[in-house]
């Protein structure tokens, strides 16, 4: 029979080192809190990352891939996606999935806050733009924020530490494009160096931002945020697998119990406990840490918990040029955007909107397998068709605003497990008609403006199944218990030592990358432990 190894106490309890469980970290450490932060995957060295190698484009639909079923590392889990047309994506490792993703950063808009006052939609958040602007300029800060002010789609705001990454000739391409038909763009937010920032270095352009960085020129928490944390004292233990989130008989938090890289079975007291395990983990693990007291998982009781899951819908749009512009140098995804269509236009027949984030292309496998313009045919055409399409194309990739929907869910699977044997997440998710006319709206729009920009040749991905990057609204936040899982501090209602800040506090997901979001939401929920909670440090 094995015995639990039971730790010291701790103030506070993170788990999860992504883009919001290193900010809470940081932020509490500097503040006095004792913290220790429980990750369940490891650190990685510069030296893995795939743009390392010259197999990198392997690498990246194998061990690095972004779906967690593909991979199947020993520090993943597994999702069952049966009732799903979108893999969820997520990493886990010290930075979470900041490892894993491009590092294109816009803001909410200040409409997002407020959707069902001015369309009659979805639910209005509890606070506002301004309240979170000021945790937004925060974040950027402490992520190292490369953009420019002026933006007329967005509100003017603090200057950005570095200045725009170069929008390259293919980027002035399409811009120049957009101006013509009289739209919206502006160069992208992007938490990737431009210059040398608190010494990290400034990107190379080699193309790869998706897949680490061995550099440290992108806004990854483990190069970005965790050094510092550390060195205020907290705690980071990897290889640590979170199964429960126990309590008392009162309901509130007593810590969690995770597993070791041995299998043994562990438990961290803590007088809190901060949730920031990304919009499946979170809804998961709370779902598995039911009780006496909460029978239908932790702090549930509104029904809520693992209801509503916005993921974002994506389209792709790929124009075949003839210039030979290297499109697969630069970042690949922080290029330029257009919100022209951002906000909801009375005359079509759906609500809200969408971005156009325009990426470049990859490298020479992924235009071979074709990942951005159609398979390159096999046979005595195949170098020519390739040689044609390597370097030539820009994609105008849709990212819609996709409205919560208390059946698009995560739920226990009753029979699928990780290694450990903890139950893994079901996904039952539809896309819904007023998301399919915005991707119908942008598929049109986005070829405008491709034959704006002299494309040869268009081809229209008309929905992304891998487009799971973003993972929102399954533990909502709200001034009602009874339709919220946390109120406006990311505090639970059923337990007021339990806190969430990742994705799943989302009420609304807006027409952009949630992570600048997140960062803010949860720099605002640690400074209200710091301000309103004396009693969680010792």
């Amino acid at each position: 029979m094995s015995t639990t190894i039971t730790h010291p106490p701790t103030d506070i309890l993170v788990l999860g080192s992504g883009a919001s469980g290193a900010a809470v970290a940081w932020r509490l450490s500097n503040r006095g809190f004792n913290i220790v932060c429980l990750e369940q995957g490891r650190w990685i060295k510069p030296e893995e990352y795939p743009n390392e190698h010259a197999d990198w484009e392997i690498q990246a639909r194998t061990n690095w891939a972004f779906d967690p079923n593909v991979r199947g590392l020993d520090e993943d889990y597994p999702i069952n996606v049966d009732e799903s047309p979108i893999d969820p994506l997520m990493f886990n490792a010290v930075g979470g999935s900041t490892i894993h993703w491009t590092a294109h950063t816009p803001r909410f808009h200040p409409s997002d806050f407020r959707v069902k006052t001015l369309d009659g939609v979805a639910d209005d958040w509890p606070l506002t733009y301004d309240e979170l602007e000021p945790f937004y300029d925060t974040y950027d800060e402490l992520m190292g924020c490369s953009g420019i002010n002026g933006d007329p789609a967005n509100p003017p705001r603090k200057e950005r530490p570095m200045p725009p990454l170069p929008i390259g000739p293919d980027g002035e391409r399409i811009a120049k494009a957009f101006d013509r038909l009289g739209w919206h763009w502006w160069p992208s937010d992007s938490y990737v160096n431009s210059v040398p920032y608190k010494g990290r270095k400034a990107c190379n352009n080699c193309g790869n931002t998706g897949l680490g960085c061995s550099l440290g020129a992108k806004g990854q928490t483990d190069v970005a945020i965790w050094p510092e944390a550390i060195k205020n004292g907290v705690e980071l233990r990897t290889n640590s697998r979170v199964f429960r989130v126990d309590t008392d008989e009162n309901g509130r938090a007593t810590g969690a119990s995770y597993y070791d890289a041995e299998g043994n079975e562990n438990f961290q007291p803590a007088k809190a406990v901060v949730l920031a395990m990304n919009g499946i983990g979170t809804p998961r693990i709370m779902l598995n840490s039911a009780s006496e007291v909460y029978p239908d998982g932790l702090c549930n009781s509104s029904g809520l918990l693992g209801k509503n899951l916005m993921f974002h819908t994506y389209a792709m749009v790929s124009g075949l040029f003839q210039d030979d512009l290297k499109t697969y140098k630069g970042a690949l995804a922080n290029m330029i955007l257009c919100q022209e269509f951002y906000e909801t236009d009375q005359s079509k027949a759906f609500v809200r909107g969408y971005t156009y984030q325009v990426a470049r292309s990859s490298g020479p496998i992924s235009t071979a397998c074709g990942h951005m313009f159609g398979r390159v045919p096999w046979g005595a055409e195949h170098h020519a068709q390739f040689a044609r399409r390597f370097s030539d194309v820009t994609v105008v990739g849709v990212i819609g605003e996709d409205l919560p929907e208390e059946h698009n869910r995560v739920e226990l699977d009753p029979d699928l497990t990780d290694s450990n044997g903890i139950p893994a997440p079901k996904v039952y998710y539809e896309l819904s008609t007023n998301s399919r006319k915005q991707l119908d709206d942008a598929i049109e729009n986005a070829e405008k403006v491709l034959h704006e920009a002299g494309a040869a040749q268009i081809l229209a991905t008309p929905f992304l199944k891998v487009a799971g990057w973003h993972l929102m609204g399954t533990a909502r936040m709200g001034d009602d218990p009874k339709a919220s899982v946390v109120d406006r501090w990311g505090q639970a209602h059923d337990a007021d030592n339990v806190f969430i800040v990742d994705g799943s506090v989302f009420v609304t997901c807006a027409a952009v990358n949630p992570t600048p979001t997140i960062g803010a939401l949860a720099l605002r929920t640690a400074d209200y432990i710091d301000r309103e909670r004396s009693d969680l440090k010792s």
